[in-house]
């Protein structure tokens, strides 16, 4: 037997009821400690005021969105399956000989068209306000260390102050080897407050160690004095390899559609784009999740017979599961990030086993 298109359309209705009801309490849930945790923040600054807070929490609520969304799916799927099977509808269907994967499938299709549809559209607007929110984080809740820093296609250009002196450092090309940065043709300037030349120093090498930069074959620059040559020289410096990466924005505030061109420009900066490649195939691989969400749903709720019981049970197994999902996926991801696992399968297991666990479990319930 075929399912009807009538009652896939029914059978999807149900989901989307469920699903936009679930996601509406987790919303209300994330805006409410959202605004509580930048009210802690604000404390120790008098000239917040509450619509400011307001305003961030806002800004942030869609890229939160994007982050429960599988277990906005996975609560929405679990919701309407036992709704439909407490009022016997699901009972009757499986007597006319609908099968569990015929009647799965509207929900599948519904799934995947939520997941593309945060790619393709709702993932833009929310990184356009993830940025609007970081920018707004940075002006009322300062945020502390660093001076200014610029990285493009000029090199590496850092401005910061010691004491009296001020320190401008240029290199004309940076590469990060694992958690090394190297620098090639470094030039420092260093000058009073009244922006009088102190002195200077020109290498051809250097390398950022903890604290300081290492140059290689330096030259010391002085007005009125010869210049002075070292096979090696220690400048101290308040920058780290984590303050340089934050510099360029973070993935969350890129558009899908700008994430590619992004990666190309900050791998051709020298640096590792592993984080952005990550984030990118994660995008990609939503849909996906969001289908093996639903199919794990089903393995907690889909039963013909509740009068045996064991509801809660069945309640805790799916809730329990979502959280080992959760933190299996934070898993593989920091996998990825450290280079142990190749960004594009971090990205991709916890969608295909989410749904080979799912699958295989409907398998042995229905068949087995």
């Amino acid at each position: 037997m075929r399912l009807s298109p009538i009652l896939s359309l029914y059978i999807g209705r149900h989901f989307v009821m469920a699903f936009l009801g679930s996601l509406g309490v987790i919303m209300g849930l994330i805006f409410l400690f959202d605004v509580i945790e930048l009210l802690r923040r604000a404390a120790t600054h008098g000239n917040v005021g509450f619509g400011v807070i307001l305003e961030m929490a806002l800004f942030k609520l869609p890229q939160m969105v994007q982050l429960i969304l599988p277990f906005a799916v996975m609560i929405g799927a679990m919701a309407a399956f036992w709704s439909l099977t407490r009022s016997r509808e699901l009972v009757v269907s499986r007597s006319a000989g609908v099968s569990i994967w015929e009647f799965l499938t509207p929900v599948m299709v519904g799934a995947f068209l939520i997941g593309l549809f945060n790619v393709v559209a709702f993932n833009p607007l929310s990184a356009a306000l993830y940025l609007r929110y970081e920018k707004l984080q940075d002006q009322v809740l300062l945020r502390s260390g660093g001076g200014p820093l610029l990285v493009g296609e000029s090199g590496l250009w850092l401005r910061e102050t010691h004491g009296a002196e001020v320190v401008v450092v240029h290199a004309n090309a940076v590469r990060q080897e694992g958690y090394d940065l190297h620098l090639r043709d470094v030039s420092v300037y260093v000058s009073d407050a009244d922006e009088h030349f102190l002195y200077g120093l020109e290498a051809s090498l250097g390398q950022l160690e903890n604290g300081f930069f290492r140059l290689t074959d330096a030259s010391l620059l002085r007005p009125g004095r010869p210049v002075e040559h070292y096979p090696t020289y220690d400048f101290s410096t308040q920058l780290t390899l984590a303050k340089i990466q934050d510099n360029f924005a973070s993935p969350e505030t890129i558009s899908f559609w700008e994430l590619p061109g992004f990666i190309h420009f900050f791998e051709s900066a020298g640096f590792s784009a592993n984080r952005q490649k990550l984030y990118f195939q994660s995008l990609l691989s939503s849909p996906i999740l969001l289908v093996a969400m639903v199919v794990l749903a089903a393995v907690f709720s889909v039963k013909p017979d509740l009068r045996s019981g064991g509801i809660m049970i069945r309640l805790v197994g799916g809730i329990v599961s979502g959280f080992v999902f959760y933190f299996f996926s934070k898993v593989v991801y920091a996998l990825g990030l450290s280079s142990t696992l190749p960004v594009a399968l971090a990205a991709w297991t916890p969608a295909v086993v989410a749904g080979l666990f799912g699958t295989a479990a409907l398998f042995h319930l229905e068949d087995g």
